[in-house]
């Protein structure tokens, strides 16, 4: 199964001036929130993971036909690789059950951040 999407950069932003810490807290894990404040710019970062656990929801609905919601999901960086998806809580122990792993795919554009997340 796949999912994609797409986010505006200057989106993420907004919602970020506005609800600050509140809006970090709820989307973003302590881990991700860390790797995208390392950043030179940390909103495109930001958006990316958005763009990826948007992504990810919806590979894992198509599959699982189960709803996860944004902090059960974990995008983790490192520089010159490929991100890690890292599915917490209950639905951990289903993606492992299946013998399934999820994989995704973020690129930036000035204005523009996008994910694609496979079950694999």
């Amino acid at each position: 199964m796949i999912g994609i999407d797409i986010v505006d950069n200057s989106r993420i932003a907004q919602v970020y001036d506005r609800f600050g810490e509140n809006f970090l807290k709820k989307i973003y894990t302590v881990r991700e929130k860390n790797y995208c404040f390392s950043q030179k710019n940390p909103i495109p970062c930001l958006a990316a993971r958005w763009a990826a656990k948007e992504a990810v929801i919806k590979a894992f609905f198509q599959y699982f036909n189960i709803k996860l919601k944004f902090g059960q999901i974990e995008i983790r960086g490192y520089r010159g690789y490929p991100p890690k998806v890292v599915i917490l809580g209950k639905e951990k122990e289903i993606l492992e059950k299946a013998g399934k792993k999820v994989v995704v795919s973020l690129a930036h554009e000035k204005n523009y951040s996008i994910a694609i997340a496979q079950i694999i």
